[in-house]
């Protein structure tokens, strides 16, 4: 009997995409094996190693310049001695777990060119976007606030968290210093009373 293919192209797309796109298939299902196309080393060896902890088997990366085809049968679709290779899924969190912070003090990550800075804070805001495990809330300070005003590359992701329950705060005093405070288009101003007794409230982590 022949395997049900299904094909996703992810040719182009920037990280985090195909490694989504990969865990959007896989719960959709109705396949056997799943071919992801990639033209990226990255992207192909963080879809593999993905598939490892989704509990599934790649069968096989074909490679054709820099085009790589990535074969992955689904956990539930792989012979049981195949299965003992492929990596455990990560423990899910008790419904009691501590809630978690994401404090935000910047509009983009770490301190190098301010393009790939605003580009890998935009990629983990969407990849949080597209996860199970959600923090309580997100706390935006100092150059962090400019991520949740009118014009920002990031709001519309920073809109899908709070519709998904993720409480978005945003510095007033910092607001003011910018000159921001009516452009504010998702979340509700907060003050340092406030943030620092939530800072103290479960774990916090900062990006």
């Amino acid at each position: 009997m022949n395997d049900i293919r299904r094909t996703v192209d992810a040719r182009g797309q920037a990280c985090p995409q195909p490694v989504i796109l990969t865990r959007k298939a896989l719960v959709e299902g109705g396949f056997d094996l799943l071919e992801l196309i990639v033209d990226d080393p990255s992207s192909r060896e963080n879809v593999v190693r993905f598939a490892g902890y989704a509990n599934c088997v790649v069968e096989g990366v074909e490679e054709e310049g820099p085009v790589s085809r990535i074969l992955i049968r689904p956990a539930a679709a792989a012979p049981a001695q195949e299965r003992v290779f492929a990596r455990p899924e990560p423990a899910a969190k008790a419904p009691d777990a501590e809630p978690v912070t994401v404090f935000i003090s910047a509009d983009g990550i770490g301190s190098g060119d301010e393009q790939l800075a605003a580009l890998l804070m935009r990629a983990f805001l969407y990849t949080l976007t597209e996860s199970e495990a959600l923090p309580a809330r997100i706390i935006l300070m100092n150059g962090g606030v400019k991520l949740a005003v009118e014009g920002s590359d990031s709001l519309i992701n920073l809109r899908r968290l709070a519709e998904r329950g993720v409480e978005i705060l945003a510095c007033g005093t910092c607001l003011e210093f910018y000159q921001l405070k009516d452009a504010l288009a998702v979340g509700r101003v907060s003050n340092m009373y406030e943030i620092a007794g939530l800072l103290l409230q479960g774990r916090t982590v900062r990006v």
